[in-house]
């Protein structure tokens, strides 16, 4: 049995990082911990970090949110620990994630950022993804900062509509164009 409450955090994240074939942002499992009250914010930071430089999981910047997977590694150590798991805590882990699955997944696959580009312009990066895959991605130069924060604003409410506009188009030779 697990002595080390850290020990039972981290094995919780490989499971819940192992139970979903999308990444999960560091809100998503703020969310879990502390409205659950298994742990603080700052634990569950240390947690993440220390899974991060062992290599049993993997981090990615996207915008302004820390986007998470579990790594090979991980999903061995887990195989090793997961009985260690209480079955209340797998529960708890269950249902948020049978819960949550449509918005978590949305939310991790629908992502905007910008960044400067040369002559002082703005890129705006803007990409859907489908588990694993991107299905969308897209590259837009802007003039200004602001356009480029309107842009990233808007992007998660509209791209099923500009995806399924570039598909039509595409698929079926859409000679209408915005001339």
């Amino acid at each position: 049995m697990i002595q080390e409450p850290e020990t039972l955090y981290k094995l919780m994240i490989l499971y819940m990082l192992d139970k979903v074939n999308f990444p999960l942002t560091n809100s998503q499992l703020s969310e879990f911990f502390l409205d659950k009250e298994y742990t603080t914010y700052f634990t569950l930071q240390s947690v993440l970090t220390e899974l991060a430089e062992a290599k049993l999981i993997s981090s990615r910047q996207v915008g302004n949110s820390t986007h998470y997977e579990i790594t090979d590694d991980g999903k061995e150590a887990l195989g090793f620990f997961v009985t260690d798991i209480s079955s209340a805590a797998i529960a708890d882990m269950d249902e948020y994630l049978e819960a949550n699955k449509f918005s978590m997944r949305s939310e991790s696959g629908v992502v905007a950022e910008y960044f400067r580009s040369s002559n002082d312009n703005f890129t705006v990066h803007c990409s859907a993804r489908e588990g694993k895959n991107t299905i969308l991605a897209i590259d837009i130069a802007v003039p200004d900062e602001g356009a480029a924060e309107d842009m990233c604003a808007n992007w998660r409410g509209c791209s099923r509509k500009i995806y399924s506009y570039i598909m039509t188009s595409l698929l079926k030779g859409n000679a209408d164009s915005a001339e």
